[in-house]
């Protein structure tokens, strides 16, 4: 007896609220400014606001992506994708961390050659600019907090804006103090804390979206537990096959085998179970196969080091 099971009334498919509207608005402003800050980075001939332009543009080809993710995540399935396209999600989120590791290796190079001669800068145009990006960064990061707590993809865009503003406002320091103390070393400098700034907020992504891209477990799901949960259900005597995966950047599913020697439990069982897996673990997308233990012939499947 192998019945599956699937809560479909229960799965959440849902990107975080207002998301759409966020990147589109987001988009918009950070690309003037991104025109605005190289222009006046030419003009003030500092390494720092062009560096910082520069990854602000990276972060609006991202912006892009994940929006473009989010569009696509929401298309039904199809016979060939029978997930739809959600994991478009986790691959944009992907793409987002490599491409900004990219652009701190172009800063941080140029501001080691910028270390071995140091130019004229325009402190005043280099500080009013770097305080307009604080401000418009900062604003570009609020729009993106609340949905930061469920969707990674959505994350890694409120993490960019964040870590922008504070660069912007690192920018800004660096001028104040070459202004004060004509030290034009802080031009490069601030460049490579840049540099150090991104690469930080960057890892952790990078990590959690390879994890999802080779269908590891989500953070906030233990493996361990769901096992003990499924084991001591009633009837149960062993569970085994289980295997847990992000369908996307919000999405979660699951599939396992139950030894139950008495037989199918009933519809009833299969829906308590799809809730609470949802309550207790955030797993959306359960299915469930059902064994009697009974038969000559084992799952072969039953090893935890057979996939």
């Amino acid at each position: 007896m192998h019945p599956h099971s699937h809560d479909h009334d229960y799965h959440r498919h849902g990107q975080a609220p207002g998301a759409g509207r966020a990147f589109a608005i987001g988009i918009a402003l950070n690309a003037t400014f991104v025109l605005v800050e190289w222009i006046c980075g030419v003009m003030a001939n500092s390494l720092a606001l062009i560096a910082d332009a520069t990854h602000n543009f990276s972060d609006v080809l991202g912006l892009v992506l994940a929006w473009g993710a989010v569009a696509l995540a929401r298309r039904p399935p199809s016979t060939r994708f029978t997930y739809g396209l959600r994991g478009t999600t986790i691959l944009a989120a992907l793409g987002n961390a490599m491409l900004l590791l990219v652009a701190t290796g172009g800063i941080a190079w140029e501001a080691v050659l910028r270390f071995k001669s140091t130019a004229v800068v325009n402190e005043t145009i280099m500080i009013w600019v770097a305080v307009l990006g604080v401000l418009i960064n900062a604003g570009t990061a609020l729009l993106f907090m609340r949905g930061s707590k469920t969707d990674l993809n959505v994350r890694g865009a409120y993490l960019h804006m964040a870590a922008d503003a504070g660069v912007s406002l690192g920018v800004a320091v660096a001028g104040v103090g070459m202004l004060f103390t004509g030290w034009r070393w802080l031009d490069p400098a601030t460049s490579l804390l840049i540099v150090t700034v991104i690469f930080i907020g960057t890892w952790r992504l990078l990590r959690d979206s390879v994890r999802l891209a080779l269908q590891a477990a989500p953070e906030n799901v233990n493996p361990v537990d769901v096992r003990r949960y499924l084991a001591e259900l009633p009837g149960v005597s062993e569970a085994h096959d289980l295997h847990i995966w992000a369908m996307s950047t919000t999405e979660t599913a699951l599939t396992v085998h139950l030894v139950m020697p008495a037989g199918h439990p009933g519809d009833e069982f299969f829906s308590k179970v799809a809730h609470q897996i949802e309550d207790r673990f955030h797993i959306g997308h359960a299915t469930i196969q059902i064994e009697t233990g009974t038969s000559a012939n084992p799952c072969i499947l039953a090893p935890d080091h057979v996939v």
